[in-house]
């Protein structure tokens, strides 16, 4: 194994563990019923900089899941 090989995968496993913490820490798209019966407590002006925050992790997920499968790839080649 050369020693590009090497660095790209040393950067797989850091982009890996980096993508199994931000699908981790995403709350999920459905909060179930019991938000709806209890009128949930997020106002409108209050939930804005929430959505910012999740928007923002779920492209940074987007991004590191394609550059994990970019580098994957590579990796691939380079051992071939």
């Amino acid at each position: 194994m050369g020693t590009l090989a090497i660095v790209i995968s040393v950067l797989t496993i850091i982009v890996a563990v980096v993508l199994i913490i931000l699908v981790i820490s995403q709350e999920g798209n459905s909060q179930g019923l019991g938000s709806s019966i209890e009128g949930g407590s997020d106002t409108f002006f209050g939930n804005s900089q929430s959505r910012t925050k999740e928007q923002l992790q779920k492209r940074l997920t987007a991004v590191f899941a394609v550059l994990f499968a970019i580098l994957t790839i590579v990796l691939y080649l380079l051992t071939k």
